[in-house]
């Protein structure tokens, strides 16, 4: 069965589906866990999701990671399987919604919780090129709109997804003539990763980050606007 039926049928109507199941699939598509429990409309469970983390870290975290191109993605999100898995603490403490007001259309929803899966909030994702209302009217009312498809394009790289997958699960037609907007999913691959990283252990990836980019500190905000999805091996 091809990805994109198993993907939409899961969003569709996967509640049925045995979690066990749920998770030997996400290791057959190289998704994570957390995110196809999510698709299936099932809960995710506290080992899943990442452990209390600084928001401010979490921020420049994001923004350097996104100043390294393919090569350094690599060697970036390697560095990041290296490092020790800390032991979730005795209170988990999970992950805000990232949104201003709950979701109220399923795939909203879905796109809230990948988010939230990454331990992001919308301030905290690096720049797409959507603005703060965007993003956090995408997670609270996902309507019909002639925008869809760019916004799925914008967002897909930073969740790690894949556009062909992610336009699946939203039940959007895909083609293949859609690029990335700025970053493709090999940028979203670290923060997934990262996923269960510690505070520390994000301020160190952060600069391991800038050691692999060779980025200048400009001590002000500057977003990486052109992104390095023009130059992705998926897209000749």
């Amino acid at each position: 069965m091809e990805r994109a039926t198993i993907l939409s049928s899961l969003a569709a109507s996967g509640t049925d589906t045995a979690p066990q199941r749920l998770t030997e699939l996400a290791a057959e598509l190289d998704i994570p866990a957390a995110d196809l429990l999510v698709v299936a409309g099932q809960p995710v469970s506290a080992e899943l999701l990442p452990p209390e983390r600084d928001a401010g870290v979490m921020r420049q975290f994001a923004y350097r990671v996104s100043y390294c191109d393919h090569s350094q993605l690599a060697a970036l999100e390697a560095f990041v399987r290296s490092l020790p898995r800390v032991a979730a603490p005795e209170r988990f403490v999970q992950p805000a919604w990232p949104g201003r007001r709950p979701a109220e259309t399923k795939f909203a929803a879905v796109l809230g919780a990948l988010i939230r899966n990454r331990g992001f909030g919308i301030r905290e994702l690096p720049f797409m090129g959507l603005s703060l209302s965007t993003l956090h009217g995408m997670v609270w009312r996902w309507d019909p709109s002639p925008h869809r498809r760019q916004q799925l394009s914008a967002v897909a790289g930073p969740l790690g997804w894949t556009l062909p997958d992610l336009f699946a699960v939203a039940d959007e037609p895909y083609s293949e003539e859609l690029r990335p907007v700025l970053h493709c999913h090999h940028l979203g691959r670290v923060f997934a990763a990262a996923a269960p990283l510690t505070t520390a252990q994000l301020i160190e990836t952060a600069e391991e980050a800038d050691r692999l980019s060779v980025r200048e500190d400009h001590g002000v905000w500057r977003p990486v606007s052109q992104g390095f999805a023009e130059e992705c091996p998926d897209f000749p």
